[in-house]
């Protein structure tokens, strides 16, 4: 199994993205699955021509985009991506879509074809915070995923993809008190944890586990 691995590039006036950073120190062989890192822009439009490049080149047989969530504690695993750019902040290029769709001829929204709450599970059983999400955001994580999906859906049937989202880093919360972080290597285990559940759930499907929630 060869799975893509992606992270954005810092954004929003940050010095480093946690994302990049721990794609950049995951493994290069995971539960013998090899693993193919990539750097992406945090840029509508251009991140999903990035990726699309390297699955055309690579020929993965999943794809799992990581991206920051300032303000969660834990490691969210998406477990859907909806059809609607909303932006909060520009992104790297300066584009601040509103209300935007993103594909006209899309989805309203695409579920993901990963194991979210295996490996939330597996996170938790190293000993890291985890949960399954179900809001990817409306900003470029959300994009990316719902991107990918859209090619899935159009060009790459074979694919599985999805999303993870991570916390802060420790440095990036010395000015915002009160704001969870983790360590870069505990986001870096718990990656690998993640990833070692959709190598093993690989044609399983995902466990039946309570992940919902009343919000």
């Amino acid at each position: 199994m060869k799975i893509l691995v992606t992270g954005f590039d810092p954004f929003g006036g940050e010095p480093m993205n946690p994302a990049i950073a721990a794609v950049n120190q995951l493994p290069d062989k995971i539960a013998g699955a090899t693993i193919v890192k990539l750097e992406i822009p945090t840029v509508f439009g251009k991140c999903a021509t990035v990726v699309r490049r390297a699955i055309l080149t690579e020929q993965p047989d999943v794809v799992l985009n990581i991206g920051q969530a300032g303000g969660r504690a834990a490691l969210t695993p998406e477990r859907v991506a909806i059809n609607l750019d909303d932006g909060r902040i520009p992104d790297n290029a300066g584009q601040q879509p509103i209300d935007q769709p993103i594909q006209a001829d899309g989805a309203a929204a695409y579920f993901t074809q990963l194991p979210v709450k295996a490996m939330a599970r597996a996170i938790r059983a190293a000993g890291l915070p985890s949960s399954v999400s179900t809001t990817a955001g409306t900003y470029v994580c959300n994009h990316i995923m719902y991107q990918v999906q859209y090619l899935r859906a159009t060009e790459f049937p074979q694919l599985r993809a999805g999303f993870m989202h991570i916390p802060f880093l420790p440095s990036q919360v010395t000015t915002r008190p009160g704001q969870p972080s983790l360590s870069l290597a505990d986001d870096v285990r718990g990656m690998t944890a993640a990833i070692t559940a959709i190598v093993e759930r690989d044609g399983q499907g995902d466990v039946a586990t309570i992940e919902g929630t009343l919000n």
